[in-house]
């Protein structure tokens, strides 16, 4: 069975579950943006922040959208004003997920991500998993999968 993560980070929490999973034997794909954000962490929450309540997509960078090849595919969001991140809504846009063992881990910084876990749960009808920083809460990362 092959295994692939795909995920984006803007803060390095993604890329923390990414490298806990890569040890986990997952494929990893990391979405890039076409248009960058601001390095002004201000910014980037009121950017970011207003993308994710009006669920706007960002246009991605060499996206591979060819998941043929694998049983389960796990994708993980930061959470931007409680919601998922612009983004990850492009990558939902523009996968097929049918017929995939999917799941969902979410990075936030409250640890709370009731909107995004209720589009996960209409779209999909899967719990995510929801996780704090784990760049600040370490043991937060024994609740990603095996």
């Amino acid at each position: 069975m092959k295994n692939l993560f795909i995920y984006y980070s803007l803060t390095g929490n993604g890329d923390i579950v990414a490298g806990v999973l890569r040890n986990k034997g997952y494929d990893i794909r990391k979405v890039v943006t076409k248009d960058k954000y601001p390095s002004n962490r201000y910014l980037q929450i009121i950017i970011g922040g207003y993308k994710a309540t009006f669920n706007k997509r960002d246009k991605l960078l060499d996206f591979d959208t060819d998941i043929s090849n694998y049983d389960k595919i796990v994708i993980g969001s930061p959470v931007w004003n409680d919601r998922l991140s612009a983004p990850i809504n492009e990558v939902i846009n523009l996968l097929n997920l049918e017929n995939k063992d999917l799941s969902f881990i979410l990075y936030s910084g409250s640890g709370k991500a009731e909107h995004a876990k209720e589009k996960i749960k209409n779209l999909y009808g899967i719990d995510p998993i929801i996780i704090k920083e784990p760049k600040l809460y370490k043991e937060e990362l024994e609740k990603l999968p095996l």
